[in-house]
């Protein structure tokens, strides 16, 4: 009976370990773009959430450059190799910036959602902008895309940290795209606020 127990305990384990386990899913706007990623906002972001009582082990699998269909391409490897409990969705400005059709970024981040959920884990999106320079009508299109697929899939929908970051400039590197190393704990900190309602 105890070998049996024993057996059983060894399978649940690896569940178990990554129970609390938040996988970041993004772009150069979470990767730490031009910094050591020690200051990046993820490697900052647990010791902020146990503030809030929310302690999570945080994976950063974001990569400078990535759009939806890269983080698409990425997932399944990364869901088997972390086993998340939850998965923050953090892309599509890069897909914004070049100009891709906003149905086929929503199928990507759709996928994804499927895929998320198909593994019992909990899915969070956040909201992408587009720079206004793109034009009002795809601006519109492709901002909108975000509470769609929140809606329709019932997932929740955290709002863009770089609206509030642009709004100071030391917060902002010269390219006008990228937060600074200075805006990193803030982005942590709002980060967390803004997840903790949702963490299980």
């Amino acid at each position: 009976m105890t070998k049996i127990l024993s057996f059983i305990f060894i399978l649940l384990f690896p569940a178990l370990a990554n129970s609390t386990t938040l996988m970041i899913l993004g772009d150069s706007l979470s990767a730490g773009y031009n910094m050591p990623i020690e200051q990046s906002w993820p490697s900052l972001l647990n010791e902020q959430l146990d503030k809030h009582n929310k302690s999570r082990d945080v994976i950063n699998a974001s990569i400078s450059g990535d759009t939806s269909g890269n983080g698409l391409a990425r997932l399944p490897d990364l869901l088997a190799q972390h086993k998340p409990a939850s998965v923050l969705i953090e892309l599509g400005a890069n897909d914004g910036l070049r100009g891709f059709s906003p149905a086929a970024v929503t199928a990507n981040i759709e996928k994804m959602i499927m895929l998320i959920k198909a593994q019992n884990a909990q899915v969070i999106l956040m909201q992408i902008e587009v720079p206004p320079n793109y034009g009002k009508r795809y601006s519109q299109a492709f901002s909108s895309l975000y509470p769609k697929l929140s809606e329709k899939h019932a997932v929740p929908l955290l709002p863009f940290f770089l609206e509030q970051v642009i709004l100071k400039p030391q917060w902002m590197m010269k390219d006008g795209l990228h937060p600074t190393v200075q805006a990193q704990p803030w982005i942590a900190q709002f980060m967390a606020k803004e997840l903790t309602p949702y963490l299980k």
